[in-house]
């Protein structure tokens, strides 16, 4: 059987043994594939990505590159949680790494935003860098979905989990990347979206050796003490439809024709859901939930941002988000980092924390994608 092997490995071209060879370090399951293209006008054919995964993430008049041959890894690593279920593996934890044939040295890490799987960037994020010949790895998180807050023992523990499957993979992308191309990445960027965004800042702050710089796209903002989602979607979800009680819980001015969209589909989901995971003793409605009186602090300690970053970091967000208002967000993280860190903070006027809804109202709303890619070109040539 080893003379097999190593007959069959004597056929295969370099690209093709390197290929052959590739193990992520800590992954219970991995699968391997050369694709003729593996951004997702290929792999939305040939089953590498899942396109419900990047559902309402992007306007439709958005146009990406093709075209980028390479190695795809799919996988998971060890976890006892079971809500994903794509590939039938029912197992969280998953994976996947692209390596394009055609690489410029960098490396760039992402989670997902929302509660999605790990194909949920790969329109907005994986497409664009895999083009400008940058390796991509994504992970789900270690838990997904509307049960999300099930997983863990404690409170925060699921969030807490996050945190560590970027920190994860990131190792294991690096050293991937090195059996690859025979080095190690020149330059690993982190990056992501709503909660995705979060990782970057939690990246920064707690991981900063594993990276050379981050884009931060209106990432969620989580405080032991002052502003978080659960303190400013209660006061909205009691005072909607009183436009002034909605402005005062730090919802933008000239954002009311949104507020309908957000209040039936997300503020009041998006309220339950990280209630259940950070304070799961709370039985009343979300509407009276009161953080200050209620002190889930121990829960909340374990994912706390501070804005110690000690990497490059560039935030992006809009000025009419409408589920993470910028007041209550990222003004207020910019604030944390203060000015002697390495920070950069762009308001994108008109932009809203869903780029489909661009589509809706395309003389009110302004696409957050092409300010991501400014910011992305922007870190590059910071951190060169």
């Amino acid at each position: 059987m080893l003379v097999a092997l190593t007959l069959v490995a004597s056929l295969l071209t370099p690209v093709q043994q390197q290929h052959h060879q590739l193990v992520v370090p800590g992954a219970e399951k991995q699968v391997v594939a050369r694709l003729d293209d593996l951004t997702t006008a290929g792999t939305a054919a040939t089953g590498h990505t899942d396109p419900a995964d990047w559902a309402g993430l992007h306007a439709a008049a958005t146009v990406n590159p093709t075209g980028v041959p390479g190695t795809q890894i799919d996988g998971y690593f060890p976890d006892t949680s079971t809500g994903n279920a794509t590939h039938g593996w029912n197992h969280d934890a998953q994976f996947v790494i692209r390596l394009p044939d055609r690489w410029n040295g960098g490396l760039v890490v992402s989670g997902t935003p929302g509660n999605r799987e790990q194909y949920a960037n790969d329109y907005t994020i994986s497409d664009w860098v895999l083009s400008k010949g940058y390796a991509f790895a994504a992970t789900d998180k270690g838990n997904v979905g509307v049960a999300f807050h099930e997983d863990g023992r404690e409170p925060g523990d699921a969030i807490a989990e996050w945190n560590q499957r970027v920190t994860q993979l990131a190792v294991a992308a690096k050293a991937v990347v090195r059996q690859r191309y025979g080095r190690q990445p020149r330059r690993t960027f982190a990056a992501g979206i709503s909660n995705g965004g979060y990782l970057v800042r939690w990246q920064l702050e707690n991981r900063g050796w594993l990276y050379d710089g981050g884009v931060d796209w209106e990432g969620t903002l989580w405080r032991l003490k002052g502003d978080n989602l659960l303190n400013f979607l209660p006061p909205a979800l009691k005072a909607y439809p009183d436009e002034a009680g909605v402005r005062a819980a730090g919802f933008a001015a000239g954002s009311e024709f949104l507020w309908p969209f957000h209040r039936q589909y997300y503020w009041e989901l998006t309220q339950q859901l990280y209630q259940k995971e950070l304070d799961p003793s709370y039985e009343g409605a979300a509407a009276d939930y009161d953080y200050a009186a209620r002190k889930p602090y121990a829960a909340v300690a374990k994912i706390a941002l501070t804005g110690r970053i000690t990497k490059p970091l560039i935030t992006i967000h809009g000025t009419l988000d409408t589920l993470l208002p910028i007041s209550r967000d990222s003004d207020v993280y910019a604030r944390m980092v203060g000015p002697h860190r390495p920070f950069r903070y762009h308001r994108i006027e008109g932009g809203n924390h869903l780029d489909s809804l661009v589509d809706v109202y395309p003389d009110r709303l302004k696409p957050m994608l092409p300010a991501f890619r400014a910011a992305f070109e922007e870190l590059e040539g910071w951190v060169s």
